[in-house]
């Protein structure tokens, strides 16, 4: 279900089977128009959208106005549970369709909110909806290229069960769905009917699920697989991937930072003196060097330096001091126990988080272990129950080309990938300044704002940027991938 899948893994199947109002350019990361025929505003808080005529759904309904405001009536509305719901918080009466579990999980019930749709959503015509906004937000239409911002089809809120029905899923992407058998392979197909510009020339793409990169690299070399997103570590080294895959061989800097969060509801990490001890006590520099082959790059910013807005070197707690580690970590009275640090086994990160480990080790004596957890399923799991009892990876890929991605979903109260509970009132004033801020830049000023108190308070880690490593088979030709490194099936075509 797009509103409710946050995770990459997900969310590039979720890009195969639907189509948006938007869509990101492969290498600018600019927005156009996809399925919007015109998205038009004159004073940036009330937006009207007009979609194109005669597309159609996988189950052969057309697609019309009302599958997206229903579809972002229903994610916003809090009892449903989305975890993508928090991307609809700028339109006028979100607030009136969420509420907040006064006790997280204790025994309390959120109550009902006010309404169940939001008051800012309105369908003019089949092909014609209008968006207010609760104040100007000049980037606003930027984010509409992104999954949360798909349409339904009737279908789905017909559904008495819709987490079955997202086992089946009904899109209007140019493949669609035929089956999916779990923890092996999704098969899609070509939806012939699709009449929108990124059409696919192949017939049919299976999504082959692997507990091990490795095992998926050897079938990529064996031309059993035909596209790797990114090749596992141990092809780095020298470059043997580029041995190993010649001219089918891309590398591609994308807007993707591997960080690691705290769980903060463990109140062993709520001193956020020892959350930057921690973080200064990690050699970015040397993880970079020795572990990924200078393939990646030290983070010296809480956002990526591909998303606009970005910072330069605005995270002050991303330098190797041991100095000032040690000192922070004196400060907050030490740390008791093991300090476990998790990742998601099934794909290369082993190396790196034991190097992080190690480091924290080092410099500040504290029992620091990395842990694998068998599969990224199992590991967002754990994270979306709020079970986690040490500090986690959590990579994040820039959802829509803009700073402000990188603030609200990670930092803000109830922001969708705020997994490990982050709260600062002052940061939630900032970022909403910034939503309801005149222009661009003063927008990202607010945001800039925002971070050096995020930065402050120091509630995850940037690791490393990434630039990552793809390949394919000789089976392929006009191979492309998009802005954040999916394979551009609109592209690609047989040999």
């Amino acid at each position: 279900m797009p509103a409710n899948t946050t995770e990459t893994g997900g969310g590039k199947v979720v890009d195969y089977l639907w189509s948006g109002l938007t869509q990101y350019d492969n290498t600018t990361g600019e927005s156009s128009n996809l399925l919007a025929e015109s998205i038009d505003t004159t004073d940036s808080k009330v937006y009207t959208i007009k979609i194109k005529k005669g597309t159609k759904f996988h189950d052969g309904t057309e697609v019309k106005a009302k599958n997206f405001v229903d579809a972002w009536n229903w994610a916003a509305y809090t009892p449903n549970g989305a975890q993508g719901a928090s991307f609809f918080a700028e339109i006028q009466g979100y607030q009136d369709v969420t509420s907040a579990d006064p006790d997280d999980d204790g025994p309390q019930k959120a109550p009902e909110p006010k309404a169940k749709t939001m008051s800012g959503l309105a369908v003019v015509d089949d092909h014609t909806f209008t968006v207010t906004l609760s104040e100007p937000f000049s980037i606003w239409p930027v984010k509409l290229g992104y999954s949360a911002f798909v349409p339904m089809p009737d279908a789905f809120f017909a559904a008495a069960d819709k987490a079955e029905w997202g086992k089946k899923p009904i899109g209007n992407g140019a493949v669609k769905f035929v089956s999916w058998t779990n923890d092996v392979e999704i098969n899609l197909t070509r939806f012939d009917d699709y009449n929108l510009s990124d059409k696919v020339k192949i017939k049919d793409v299976k999504v082959k699920l692997y507990q091990s990169d490795d095992a998926a690299y050897n079938d990529l070399l064996a031309n059993n697989l035909d596209f790797m997103q990114q090749v596992p570590v141990t092809a780095l080294a020298g470059d043997q991937w580029k041995t190993d895959l010649g001219e089918r061989a891309i590398s591609k800097a994308t807007p993707v930072t591997q960080i690691i969060s705290f769980p903060l509801y463990d109140k062993r990490f709520q001193n956020p003196d020892l959350r930057k001890a921690v973080s200064l006590a990690i050699n970015r520099q040397e993880i970079a060097e020795k572990i990924f082959f200078n393939s990646r790059k030290p983070a010296t910013t809480w956002s990526n330096p591909l998303a606009p807005g970005n910072g330069a070197n605005d995270c002050t707690i991303c330098t190797f001091n041991e100095a000032q580690a040690k000192e922070l970590y004196q400060k907050a009275g030490g740390f008791q126990g093991k300090m476990t640090f998790y990742y998601n086994a099934d794909a290369s990160h082993k190396a790196w988080m034991e190097a992080v480990a190690n480091s924290v080790k080092n410099v500040l004596g504290i029992d620091a272990v990395a842990t694998g957890i068998p599969t990224f399923a199992a590991l967002r799991e754990r994270i979306n129950a709020k079970k986690m009892d040490g500090p986690y990876r959590a990579a994040w890929q820039q959802d829509y080309p803009d700073v402000e991605n990188w603030v609200g979903p990670l930092y803000v109260t109830g922001g969708s990938s705020n997994d490990g509970g982050y709260s600062n009132p002052q940061v939630d004033a900032l970022f909403k300044e910034g939503v309801g801020a005149a222009n661009v830049d003063a927008a990202h000023a607010k945001f800039a704002e925002a971070t050096k108190l995020i930065d402050a308070d120091a509630p995850s880690m940037p690791i490393v940027t990434v630039e990552e490593q793809s390949g394919y088979s000789t089976k392929l030709k006009n191979v492309e991938t998009t802005n954040v490194g999916e394979l551009d099936l609109s592209k690609v075509e047989i040999a």
